[in-house]
C-alpha cells in the first residue's frame, strides 16, 4: 500500500498556455504538475496531450476547451478513460505572468480538495477563482 499510497495524489498536466512558474511553485509545495513546455512538447497535437496525460494518470489543464470538450466527448463515445480535464476560461482567470499566484493558490486548493489520482477519471470540469486577498 506504501507504493500506491505515495502515487495516488491527483496529478497534473499543464497545457502550454500556462507560465511554468505556475508549475514550479507547485512543484515546490509538494505537487506532482509536469508541463508541456517542460516536457518539450509545444505544438504537440491535442490528441496525444490526452494520451500522454492519461497514460500518466494526470488531469489535464487547458484553456482550450473548443478541442477539449469535443476530445473528451469522442473519448466517451469510445469508452475511453482520462483522469480529467480542467479547463480556464482568461475572463475569469487571465493567463499572465501577473495572475501566477492566483493559479498557484487555485490549484493548491483544487487539488488539496481532490486528493486522489482517480478524483476526475472521466470528467471535465472548469476551475473557479480562489479570493487570493481574503
Amino acid at each position: 500500500m506504501g507504493a500506491r499510497a505515495a502515487s495516488a495524489r491527483l496529478r497534473l498536466f499543464l497545457d502550454e498556455h500556462y507560465p511554468d512558474a505556475i508549475a514550479a511553485q507547485l512543484v515546490v509545495a509538494g505537487f506532482y504538475v509536469v508541463t508541456v513546455s517542460n516536457r518539450k512538447l509545444k505544438r504537440t497535437p491535442d490528441r496525444w496531450l490526452l494520451e500522454l496525460a492519461a497514460a500518466e494518470r494526470r488531469a489535464l489543464v487547458t484553456n482550450n476547451h473548443r478541442d477539449f470538450i469535443p476530445l473528451h466527448t469522442a473519448w466517451m463515445a469510445a469508452a475511453r478513460s482520462h483522469h480529467g480535464i480542467v479547463l480556464t476560461a482568461d475572463k475569469s482567470m487571465p493567463r499572465t505572468r501577473g495572475n501566477i499566484g492566483q493559479y498557484v493558490t487555485t490549484l493548491t486548493q483544487w487539488m488539496s480538495a481532490h486528493p486522489g489520482d482517480d478524483a476526475l477519471v472521466n470528467q471535465v470540469r472548469w476551475l473557479h477563482p480562489v479570493d487570493v486577498a481574503g
